[in-house]
Formats: C-alpha cells, sequence, structure tokens
C-alpha cells in the first residue's frame, strides 16, 4: 500500500501528481462519491456521445474548480475579517460562476458541433446542476486546496468521471449484442454494471490520499 500525503506547495511536481492521481481514481467523484449519476446513465448508451459529454465535464470541471478556487481564497476568505459570511456565500458564487462557464461552453459547442450539440441533448444545459461539478468545487474548498493543486483537483475529478462515462459507454454497447435476461433490460443491467465498477475503483482505496 502506498500512502502519501499531498504538499502544501501548489507548485510542488509531487504534490500536484498526487493530487490529480487522487481525484481520478481513489477518491472518482463519480464511482466513490457518487455524483453526478444522472448524465452518467443517460448519456452512456452511445460511445461519440458519452466522450463528448466527458469532454465537457473535464473542461467545465478544471475550469470552475480554478476560477473557484482563485475567488473564495482571494476574495471570501479575506472578507471573513470584515465578518462577510463566506461558508455561506460560496454556494451561491460556485453556482453562478458554474452557470456562467456552462452557458458559454453551451454556445461555442454550438458553433463548432451541431450534431454533438444535439447528441447532448438536454444534458449539455444540466451540466449546471450536475452534482458533481459543484461537488468538486466543494471538496476542493473542504481539501485546502489552491492554486496548481486546486486545478489539478478538478482536472483529475473530470478525468475520473469521463472514464468512466467512457467504460459505461463501451460496456453498454457490447451489451447491444449480448443475450440478457428479461427482467435485468435497461435500467437494471445499467445499474448492476455501474455497482461493479464502483466495487473495481475500491481497489485503489487508501493507496493514495490527500
Amino acid at each position: 500500500m502506498i500512502l502519501a500525503q499531498a504538499n502544501t506547495d501548489p507548485h510542488a511536481a509531487a504534490g500536484l501528481l498526487v493530487v490529480l492521481l487522487s481525484a481520478t481514481f481513489t477518491d472518482n467523484i463519480l464511482l466513490a462519491r457518487f455524483l453526478g449519476m444522472c448524465p452518467f446513465l443517460s448519456v452512456s448508451r452511445e460511445l461519440k456521445a458519452a466522450f463528448g459529454m466527458g469532454l465537457a465535464v473535464l473542461l467545465v470541471t478544471t475550469c470552475t474548480c480554478a476560477i473557484n478556487a482563485a475567488l473564495y481564497w482571494g476574495v471570501l476568505q479575506p472578507l471573513e475579517a470584515y465578518h462577510v459570511p463566506a461558508e455561506s456565500l460560496k454556494l451561491i458564487l460556485f453556482i453562478l460562476v458554474i452557470a456562467a462557464f456552462v452557458q458559454l461552453m453551451e454556445m461555442v459547442i454550438e458553433r463548432i458541433s451541431l450534431k454533438l450539440y444535439f447528441s447532448l441533448g438536454v444534458f449539455l444545459p444540466l451540466i449546471t446542476v450536475n452534482c458533481a461539478i459543484l461537488g468538486t468545487s466543494l471538496f476542493m474548498v473542504n481539501k485546502e486546496l489552491r492554486g496548481l493543486e486546486a486545478v489539478g483537483y478538478g482536472f483529475g475529478s473530470g478525468l475520473g468521471w469521463m472514464i468512466a462515462i467512457l467504460l459505461m459507454a463501451g460496456i453498454r454497447q457490447k451489451l447491444k449484442k449480448a443475450r440478457i435476461p428479461p427482467a435485468l433490460e435497461g435500467p437494471g443491467i445499467t445499474l448492476i454494471i455501474a455497482g461493479i465498477m464502483a466495487m473495481a475503483f475500491v481497489v485503489f482505496s487508501g493507496m493514495i490520499k490527500i
């Protein structure tokens, strides 16, 4: 078992690597925290749509985590000296940042690829209320990650979510040619696969922690 503690120096390569690996595998936002399950189960029917959604979540978690970290540690925390309730305001601030960034990304995807835009459908704007996105920023604050470590944590969380949905999409495409008992078709077999994947990621638990 490998036990590691992240370096508090945001510029330390070793500490940044630990944060990245922990967010991606040992503390996977989807399979360990079970956040963002709705789009994970709904968009993972096709590999291409799953890749687009995973890439969108990766981009949003990385950028919003970096922005939220800068705003929280650089603005809200100093304001506590003036009796401003930073802990109460951070939720509102994080949601506003996420909503604005997702709206911007939605317009960019619509311009670049209409096919991807329509394949993602309603789940693209729903990234705004994807609890995995907000959860990443909140966990980042709880773990007191700043600077590059906050960016690494956001990237790792998004990458972990993307890996999970791609694995699910690949399995579900293979299942189209498989003989599945009628009682397990549809959501039943999907939830069973998600549970097995979650148990597989438990193997990484305790190897790296932050």
